[in-house]
């Protein structure tokens, strides 16, 4: 798929906020403003390009949109000031209880970009031992103003607090690919537990710790593969990717990195995903590891390209109806999902199909734990 001038002006601010660098917009004709502000809002980087606007050398953008950027940015700083506040407070209160845990993603993340408060914030995910998962429940679930039902062989919970905030606790961090990848991502989450291999954020005073960078960079790109794969995925979650290699480039063990690829199977996937990072996001192409300058992989990548433009954040951008009744629910989902395992077999022809058979059965069990859970609570 070819971009037009809107798309190339998005990407080319995506790339000018990331990187914060001066850009030039002329070379792309008559562009539409409100359009580039659309496209910001669905792949949830509005701060991103936002930032890059400040680096426009050559146009004047409208002042109509300049205040929509403008009044969205406060919106966007203003929840994440909550959003530290609170993870502030969840810590301390989890640790007063002699609860600890590792904030992975989000807020955590966020502290790699130049402008930590413009990066749009989601949820909290907090990744547990064992005996912290069954501790946390206990502390935070009276404290919960929903929850929703647990997936107890995935060791997630997730539920809403006051004021909104929505908290995922994740005792695995499980990919729902294949066992090869979740066995080396159960070896990254024991080099955090039990050789305390983590770095720290000063998040107010309260020491907020989050994986190390090399473990970090496992499980951030191994949760991009799963959103590819399973959901769909936008650029901020790319985005996240590149400023965590980019952040910890002098410091990342690449060898270690380069044998866990190779280990879970995903050398294809990885160098597809770099050169999109490289082709599409502008990202140095010296601090980018395991980065061949090739045309397969840049062929790769524009199928990504376009995966990411349709899907939008999440796969927000590809709402279904979805039936009511349990099983034909389950089965239209599942017929959705494996729509886009036959799409990106076309790149990733071998993975695509064993990453569905390993979904497909995971999701047999998922089933089941849904059903007996809604059987319950009716």
């Amino acid at each position: 798929m070819k971009l037009n001038d809107c798309q190339e002006a998005f990407f080319a601010l995506v790339r000018a906020g990331l990187w914060e660098q001066d850009v030039r917009l002329s070379q792309f004709g008559m562009i539409d403003f409100r359009e580039v502000y659309r496209l910001a809002e669905e792949q949830s980087v509005v701060g991103l390009v936002a930032a890059g606007i400040e680096h426009i050398v050559d146009v004047k953008v409208p002042q109509e949109v300049a205040l929509t950027f403008a009044g969205s940015i406060m919106q966007v700083e203003q929840q994440n000031m909550a959003m530290n506040t609170f993870v502030a407070r969840l810590i301390d209160k989890l640790r007063d209880k002699d609860v600890y845990a590792l904030l992975v993603k989000g807020q955590g993340i966020a502290q790699c970009y130049e402008r930590p408060l413009w990066r749009s914030s989601g949820d909290v995910d907090l990744l547990l031992s064992d005996i912290n998962y069954e501790k946390a429940k206990q502390v935070l679930l009276p404290l919960a103003i929903s929850v929703e039902p647990e997936f107890k062989s995935l060791k997630h919970l997730a539920m809403t607090m006051k004021g909104g905030f929505e908290v995922e606790l994740h005792g695995i961090l499980h990919s729902r690919l294949s066992k090869r990848i979740d066995r080396v991502i159960d070896i990254a989450q024991d080099d955090e537990f039990c050789n305390g291999n983590v770095r720290s954020w000063n998040n107010h005073g309260t020491i907020v710790f989050l994986p190390s960078p090399d473990n970090d960079v496992i499980f951030i790109f191994t949760h991009i593969l799963k959103h590819f794969y399973i959901e769909g995925i936008g650029l901020r979650q790319i985005c996240d990717w590149c400023r965590l290699l980019w952040k910890y480039n002098d410091t990342l063990n690449c060898e270690l990195l380069e044998s866990r690829i190779r280990e879970m199977g995903l050398i294809s996937e990885w160098k597809a995903f770099a050169a999109f990072a490289v082709d599409n996001l502008g990202m140095p192409a010296e601090t980018m590891p395991l980065y061949t300058p090739d045309k397969k992989w840049s062929r790769k990548a524009r199928h990504i390209l376009d995966f990411v433009i349709e899907s939008g954040n999440f796969g927000h951008n590809r709402e279904f109806k979805r039936s009511k009744h349990f099983l034909i629910g389950k089965v239209q989902a599942l017929l959705f999902k494996l729509r886009d395992f036959l799409r990106h077999a076309r790149v990733f022809p071998l993975d695509s199909m064993l990453f569905f058979f390993h979904y497909f059965i995971g999701a047999l069990t998922t089933a089941k734990e849904s059903r007996a859970t809604n059987h319950v609570l009716e």
